[in-house]
């Protein structure tokens, strides 16, 4: 069994910020592959489900960032899941938007519910490290990981959860460079070559727009996550 927990803040006014990317990640996995419902548990919203033979655990902690460990270690007790099975999707400044890194062991960084996790658990959990940017002063980042992702980086959040989600199987399957391809071929796809094929067709006149266009990807996740 596996344990993957995404790392954010509960409610609906956090729910789009930066900081909240982990439980992103880990709305999309569930609905892409028909895990379980989201139920109220260990201090948090745990969904379950399989990935062929693999079993997972996804849990989303209900204790604000910095008491994120409470949360992993009563998930880890029920559950008797190691460290070494536990994986934790989280925000990272010090990759550039859209990046995404696997990690295994090492320090927190100063991150918060990392800190938190290293008090309940120790370091030798993997992680999962999410590209956010930096706002470039050591002053600004609070304010900047919680607040929201702007609307110009839409398209790119979309593609980056869609990746983590194509690439969740062999992640759960220990594969993690073939996880991170997954994630690199939905971020960044590689281009057609320009050989001598034929000559491409004309591109067909575009259609009128309705009367009601279709919501971008950065407007269907804000509904995703809206909460009355």
């Amino acid at each position: 069994m596996q344990l993957w927990v995404g790392l954010g803040n509960p409610g609906a006014k956090y729910a789009m910020n930066r900081h909240n990317i982990g439980f992103m990640a880990l709305d999309r996995i569930a609905a892409d592959h028909g895990f379980g419902p989201w139920r109220a548990k260990f201090q948090g919203q745990v969904s379950e489900g399989r990935f062929g033979s693999a079993r997972v655990v996804l849990l989303k902690p209900e204790t604000f960032m910095n008491l994120s460990g409470q949360s992993v270690r009563a998930a880890a007790d029920f559950y008797k899941v190691a460290p070494e099975d536990i994986t934790v999707f989280h925000d990272e400044l010090d990759l550039a938007p859209g990046k995404c890194r696997h990690k295994v062991g090492g320090g927190h960084a100063g991150h918060n519910g990392l800190r938190s996790i290293h008090q309940h658990m120790g370091a030798d959990y993997a992680r999962v490290r999410l590209g956010i940017g930096h706002p470039g002063d050591k002053a600004r980042v609070a304010g900047y990981v919680l607040s929201d992702f702007a609307k110009a980086e839409g398209d790119l959040l979309d593609d980056l959860l869609r990746g983590l989600s194509d690439g969740a199987p062999m992640l759960a399957a220990g594969e993690p460079q073939k996880f991170l391809n997954a994630v690199s071929l939905r971020v960044a796809p590689p281009r057609s070559s320009t050989g001598t094929g034929a000559p491409k067709a004309p591109a067909a006149t575009p259609a009128p727009k309705p009367d009601s266009a279709p919501l971008s990807p950065f407007e269907r996740l804000k509904d995703h996550f809206r909460r009355d």
